[in-house]
């Protein structure tokens, strides 16, 4: 049987629900079959900007009426929705781009909905901070994720010398026109040897992304000037006391190596004596060689 078959009858819960559905960043082949059987078969959309979104429901044919969800009118939108789940409708939300809710308006909306005593069902997919953790390559478990950094510099400072010794990746979004000054605060408050993953315009004709230490930010930006254009994802790598953490189990990983531990053993005893990341130990551990020296 055709999957989408199965996914356009199987998506309707019994009773009324709302959907919040991850919808493209950029690229409107990533919406899923089942985030279009959900759009086109409840009877409204609430959406961030409905004229952005009607471009996404014109691509694939939906036809389903939206309702104005944005920042200026959760409240009242809240109130539209529940009324409609009252009357036993369906009803899914959506947000320009990527997962409602996550730095996009939404959040006030499930709380509103869950009061009520309705079911809130997430339909997965596109989201701006997975898909930049999963291109980055940061090994350590687990991460911080920030929203945008704040516009003003005092604010923006503050916050990131609170970071100095974050110890997993730390994910935030800017604006392109704020870009230079948060890379130039990032530099002065951090210092110039801490990683940092720019992704640009992800899944857009212009995606670019780069890993690199905060000196050389600045300069990356510049080399290009349609570099300081588009919607950034901004990854901090973790901070110096992590950092030495990860240097000295660099050094004793590659001791216990050349002593003839097994390397499997060896990560395992480094990381655990020196506090290093286990799986950043073993991925240094692979690329230095160190698995031959067992």
């Amino acid at each position: 049987m055709d999957p989408e078959v199965i996914v356009q009858g199987a998506w309707r819960h019994a009773e009324p629900a709302f959907y919040v559905v991850a919808t493209p960043l950029g690229n409107l082949a990533d919406l899923s079959p089942r985030a279009r059987a959900v759009l086109a078969g409840v009877e409204c959309i609430a959406a961030e900007d409905t004229r952005h979104s009607q471009r996404l429901l014109d691509a694939w044919g939906i036809r389903t009426p939206m309702l104005p969800a944005h920042e200026h009118n959760e409240q009242a939108a809240a109130r539209a929705i529940v009324a409609r789940l009252a009357r036993g409708e369906h009803v899914a939300l959506i947000s320009d781009a990527g997962t409602p809710g996550i730095c996009d308006p939404g959040a006030r909306i499930v709380a509103a909905v869950r009061a009520a005593g309705f079911a809130v069902v997430p339909v997965p997919g596109p989201s701006a901070v997975i898909a930049a953790l999963s291109v980055a390559g940061f090994v350590e478990p687990g991460f911080r994720f920030i929203g945008f950094l704040p516009p003003k510099q005092a604010a923006r400072r503050k916050l990131l010398a609170s970071l100095a010794t974050e110890e997993v990746p730390v994910v935030c979004y800017e604006a392109p026109h704020r870009i230079r000054d948060s890379v130039a605060d990032m530099l002065e408050v951090l210092g110039g040897t801490r990683e940092l993953f720019l992704a640009r315009e992800l899944t857009k004709r212009f995606e670019e992304t780069a890993r690199l230490p905060l000196a050389q930010a600045p300069a990356w930006l510049e080399e290009r000037a349609e570099r300081t254009r588009g919607e950034f994802v901004l990854i901090l790598g973790p901070g110096e006391a992590q950092a030495a953490r990860e240097e000295t189990g660099r050094q004793v990983l590659a001791r216990l190596t050349q002593a003839g531990v097994p390397f499997g053993e060896a990560v395992r005893l480094a990381a655990e004596l020196t506090g290093a990341s286990k799986n950043r130990l073993y991925a240094q551990g692979l690329a230095e060689g160190r698995e031959n020296e067992d």
